[in-house]
Formats: structure tokens, C-alpha cells, sequence
């Protein structure tokens, strides 16, 4: 029991800065939001409609990029650091051949917004000029992410903390430039967003470029190798590590977009009480998410050391921690549902409906981080397809089509409306973590050799 206790100890040390990380993120979105609805209801739109298309795409990219954590920490456990070096930096050539990709789907979603139904001209044109104003910041946020999986792989997350807070800070004075026209800047409303945040990417990779050149714990991986061209061989091994990543990531950004169009007909009370819940749960969902991180990094640490013991140690005292933490947000979200509500509407129709929605949001959060946790553990076993099919099985084949059924008809019980599709995110979410542990328990039961065989590649 004494080694769980030291483990969730280690664990918790990686996975505070994470969080305070991923609040720093989510705050930058929210004060793009505020700023741009400062200007207008139509640039607030626009710049929501934007964001619906721009996480998808990114968070693919981001996606590839993660293999790059388990890969470091792996190598940073066999006291192998002198190869270290040349992965990060096939993880730049990978960034770079995305950040092209992202960029041309992005310049070319005016096509998707325009056949959106019934979207105001002024609304989708602005829309289209924020996408394309946000496009550049695509490789500044990318090369920003292979640097900060390469901290995080040596289990160094505070620098990815320090410099989240930093982009916070940096977005609202430069938000402020370009969204209401200052410094001799022209007024650009919601496409000001756009420009301010592509900038602020880019400042944040310089920034945590030059800490990386800079910080003690680099030196001997910067001075290992020369600068070199692509590799193709490491290349397509990164890729196809990250590929189930993406994609897995890719189908939870778009199910949850599915279901926001699903509710939309429904009325603008489920709208808002549906969006003030997801809004919510979102926030709850950065700490197992964080734990996630900590775990692919603490497992992929120890299997580089050869200790397939103490990688199980690190698995499962992730997934205890994760679990007592989420017991406490689901108390905390059930308890408190109306007053938190009533921080986002006064209308008592869409507080009743979004407290309701939390409930079930309450229920799920232990699926929820179990899954999210099981992610992260088997990043850092490298296997990572089984996430890419437990994903798709469980959002797509049982969740969203039981959401659909139980919200839109009749069939099995009368049409619930939004809560039939938290209901689906219940299933779904609970189906993900049983197969997440099946798959992990699996995996620890084979032989040392082949455990430390798949780690090795």
C-alpha cells in the first residue's frame, strides 16, 4: 500500500501544473468570448462558430503530437537521453507537415459554414475571416506542443504551466489591440480574436523555446545530436503512434458538436441549459484529463526502466486517485447545481434544465475520468490503437445512437430531450471505462518480454 501512496504523490506533482495549465487554455477562450460579445452579438457568434471548426482540426494535430510524450519519458527512463534529441525533433518536421494541412481545411471552411442552415451572411463571413486570420497560429501552437511534450516527458510540466498563464495574460492586452482598434490598429471585432490568438501562440513557442535552450535538465539532450532533416522511419513510427490519438480525440470534440447541433431545434432554453452544463463539466473534466498526462508520463517512465511492476503501480494508482477526485467534483456538482447555474442565467426555466443536466453530469464524471485516466495509461504502454477502437465503439456505436433514441423518440421511453443525450453520454462514457480496463488489465498480464518489446519501438 506504501508504494500507491508514494506513487499518487509523484503523480499528483506532474498532474498540478497540468491542470493549472489547462484552466490557463480554457480562460483564454473564455476571454475571447467576452471580448468579442463586447463588440457584438454577431461577433460573439462568429467567433463560437469559428472555434466549432478550429478545435476539431488542432486538436488532431495535437493529437500526433502526444505520441512524442510517452516516446521521451520511455527513453528518459532507459537512461537513454542521447536519443532523445532526434525524436523532438522529428516531432518538429511532424508538427511543421500538419500545421500545412490544418491550415489549408481552415482557409477552406467558408464551404462548411456557408452550407450551414439558415447562417446569417454577416455572421458566416466573419466567421470565415476569424478562421483564416487564426490559421497562422497554427504551427506557432503545434511547435508550441511538441516542446512542452518534451518537458513533460522528463517530467517537467511546470514550464507548460508557467507558460499557459503567460498566453492568458499576453491574449487580453493584445485582444484588446485588435478586436476594438488601438496603437493604430484597425477596429476587426471577433477577427481580431483571430490575429491576437494566432499571435499569442507563436509567442508562446518562442517564449518555451528559449526557456527549453536555457533550462539545465536540456543540455546534454540539446548537445546530442545535430540539426537534422526528417527521418522518415521515425517519422512514420510517431505518426502512427499519434494517428489513434487524433482520431480518438477528434471523434469527442465532433460528438459533442453532433449533439449541440442535435439540440439546437429543440428551443433555446435547451440550448442554454444544455450549453451551461457541457460548459461546466468541461471545466470538471481538466483534472482527470491532467491525471491522464501524469499517468503516460509516470508509466512510460517506468516501463523505460524496465520495472513492468512499477508501471502497474503507476496505472492503478492513477485510476484510485482519479476516482477519489472525482467522487468529490460529483458531490460538489450535485450539491451546488443551481447556484452554479445561476452564475451563468437568471432565467429559472434554463437553471431548472441546466441543474438538471449536471446531475446526470455528476453520474458520469467517475466513467469519465476513468476513461480519460485508462487514455493516458495506455499512451504510455504504447497502445495506443485500443484507444482509437475503444473511442469509436463507445461514443459513436453505443453513445450517441442510445442519446439519440432516448432524446428524439418515443421507443423505449417518452422523448427526453437534451437529459436522453447525457443519458447517452452516461452510456457511453461508462461503456469507454469498463473497455479501458479490460484493455489495461489485458495488457499487464502478458509476458515482460512483450510488454517491454511493444515499449521499445
Amino acid at each position: 500500500m506504501q508504494k500507491y501512496f508514494v506513487e499518487a504523490r509523484q503523480l499528483l506533482a506532474l498532474a498540478i501544473p497540468v491542470i493549472f495549465a489547462q484552466v490557463a487554455q480554457t480562460a483564454m477562450g473564455f476571454v475571447d468570448t467576452i471580448m468579442a460579445g463586447a463588440v457584438s452579438a454577431t461577433d460573439m457568434a462568429a467567433v463560437a462558430v469559428g472555434t466549432s471548426i478550429w478545435l476539431p482540426s488542432i486538436l488532431f494535430g495535437h493529437g500526433l503530437i502526444l505520441a512524442l510524450t510517452p516516446v521521451v519519458a520511455q527513453l528518459n527512463g532507459a537512461g537513454r537521453r542521447q536519443h532523445i534529441a532526434h525524436q523532438v525533433r522529428q516531432a518538429y518536421w511532424m508538427a511543421g507537415m500538419v500545421s500545412i494541412v490544418v491550415m489549408v481545411v481552415l482557409f477552406n471552411a467558408g464551404f462548411v459554414i456557408h452550407a450551414m442552415h439558415n447562417i446569417n451572411a454577416e455572421l458566416a463571413d466573419k466567421a470565415v475571416r476569424y478562421l483564416r486570420a487564426l490559421l497562422w497560429g497554427a504551427p506557432g501552437y503545434l511547435f508550441f506542443q511538441v516542446a512542452r511534450n518534451q518537458c513533460e516527458g522528463l517530467s517537467k510540466t511546470k514550464p507548460g504551466m508557467v507558460l499557459g498563464f503567460l498566453g492568458l495574460l499576453v491574449n487580453i492586452p493584445v485582444n484588446y489591440v485588435f478586436i476594438y482598434g488601438h496603437f493604430g490598429m484597425p477596429a476587426m471585432g471577433g477577427v481580431g480574436c483571430g490575429v491576437a490568438t494566432a499571435s499569442v501562440y507563436w509567442v508562446m513557442f518562442i517564449f518555451m523555446k528559449a526557456w527549453c535552450r536555457r533550462a539545465a535538465f536540456l543540455r546534454d539532450i540539446h548537445q546530442a545530436t545535430p540539426v537534422a532533416g526528417p527521418d522518415w522511419q521515425v517519422l512514420k513510427r510517431l505518426f502512427f503512434l499519434g494517428l489513434p490519438v487524433a482520431l480518438a480525440l477528434f471523434f469527442e470534440v465532433t460528438l459533442f458538436a453532433v449533439v449541440a447541433l442535435l439540440v439546437s431545434p429543440m428551443g433555446i432554453v435547451e440550448v442554454a441549459g444544455h450549453q451551461i452544463a457541457l460548459n461546466f463539466s468541461s471545466l470538471m473534466f481538466v483534472v482527470p484529463l491532467s491525471l491522464g498526462v501524469a499517468a503516460t508520463i509516470r508509466v512510460g517512465y517506468r516501463l523505460g526502466q524496465g520495472s513492468t511492476e512499477e508501471a502497474h503501480t503507476a496505472a492503478w494508482a492513477a485510476q484510485i486517485v482519479g476516482v477519489l477526485m472525482a467522487c468529490c467534483t460529483a458531490l460538489f456538482t450535485v450539491t451546488f447545481r443551481e447556484h452554479i447555474a445561476l452564475l451563468y442565467n437568471d432565467s429559472p426555466a434554463v437553471v431548472a434544465l441546466a441543474a438538471q443536466l449536471m446531475f446526470l453530469a455528476a453520474i458520469y464524471q467517475i466513467s469519465d475520468s476513468i476513461q480519460v485516466i485508462g487514455s493516458g495509461v495506455l499512451r504510455g504502454y504504447k497502445d495506443t490503437r485500443a484507444i482509437f477502437f475503444i473511442t469509436l465503439v463507445a461514443y459513436w456505436c453505443l453513445g450517441l445512437p442510445s442519446g439519440c433514441i432516448l432524446a428524439l423518440t418515443d421507443w423505449l421511453v417518452p422523448a427526453m430531450g437534451p437529459a436522453g443525450f447525457w443519458c447517452g453520454f452516461i452510456i457511453g462514457l461508462t461503456s469507454s471505462a469498463i473497455m479501458m480496463l479490460w484493455r489495461i488489465n489485458r495488457l499487464q498480464r502478458q509476458p515482460v518480454e512483450r510488454i517491454l518489446g511493444r515499449a521499445a519501438r
